[in-house]
């Protein structure tokens, strides 16, 4: 297999085992990113090789995951899937129409410790690879802006990465992906875990429309918390809490109201 027509970025091609054919007729609709973070088992390789060591755990059929693409803190691109094949990088989660986001979009693995190594800043000879990557998927494949992800977007109950100190607003004034500046934070009213009624009902809705798995039932539970946290992460990282205050209401409410237009490209070359 060659690699994809994204191989002017891309400095190496190390074939992952852990992949498949996409579904006939799939629309790649979706770019997801990710960080590597620290396997908890193997602490001391992961601190001190991270690229290595989540390199090979790509590439190793008994971890069953990979992604399209790995970006190394040096801002190295390496691509182990090609583009039209299916990567195990999403596992379970949703995305507006799509319950199988592994079928519909690409992964980029970035090196990062993650939250487990404290969450460490991206360099940015690092971000400014992930963002030549991203232009030219989302360019190639008609991406949205509005479908360029967190893994925490489509999983809120499982996953974090890549975390709140990942820079969305670099990428967004790049012309990649969807941002709005985020309100700032006051004080006045909001809404927490136990909280029931309409202006519950209203947000979750609120987020369903965006794009976020979540059920309108008017409760203020877990599930819900869970969600409004992984919004703040993507969209008002100042402070990740779960909570539904002023700020993550108004900033979830100027990103609705600048949703651009839907497209999808249904090629898979």
């Amino acid at each position: 297999m060659n690699a994809s027509p994204a191989d002017t970025a891309v400095s190496e091609f190390v074939m992952s085992p852990n992949q498949g054919e996409r579904p006939q007729g799939a629309c790649i609709n979706t770019l997801l990113l990710h960080y590597t973070g620290l396997r908890e088992d193997k602490l001391n390789e992961w601190i001190s090789d991270p690229f290595g060591e989540a390199l090979r755990w790509l590439i190793n059929p008994q971890a069953e995951v990979s992604s399209h693409y790995i970006v190394d803190l040096d801002g190295r691109i390496v691509q182990l899937v090609p583009e039209a094949r299916r990567a195990w990088h999403a596992g379970r989660g949703s995305w507006k129409d799509c319950n199988d986001i592994n079928s519909c979009s690409i992964g980029i693995e970035i090196v990062n410790t993650g939250h487990t190594g404290g969450l460490p800043a991206y360099p940015k000879h690092q971000i400014a690879s992930v963002i030549t990557l991203c232009k030219d998927i989302v360019a190639r494949r008609g991406i949205a802006a509005e479908r360029v992800l967190a893994h925490s977007d489509i999983a809120p109950a499982r996953k974090a990465d890549p975390g709140e100190h990942f820079p969305w607003n670099d990428l967004f004034h790049a012309g990649v992906g969807h941002w709005v500046q985020p309100v700032a934070i006051t004080q006045g009213a909001r809404m927490t875990q136990g909280d029931c009624g309409e202006s519950v009902s209203s947000l979750q809705m609120q987020l369903a429309r965006y794009g976020y798995g979540i059920a309108i039932t008017g409760s203020y539970d877990e599930p819900t918390l869970q969600c409004v946290r992984a919004f703040q992460r993507h969209f008002r990282p100042d402070c990740v809490d779960g909570i539904a205050d002023i700020s993550t209401q108004a900033t979830l409410d100027s990103l609705l109201a600048s949703l651009p237009g839907q497209n999808c490209n249904t090629q898979t070359k």
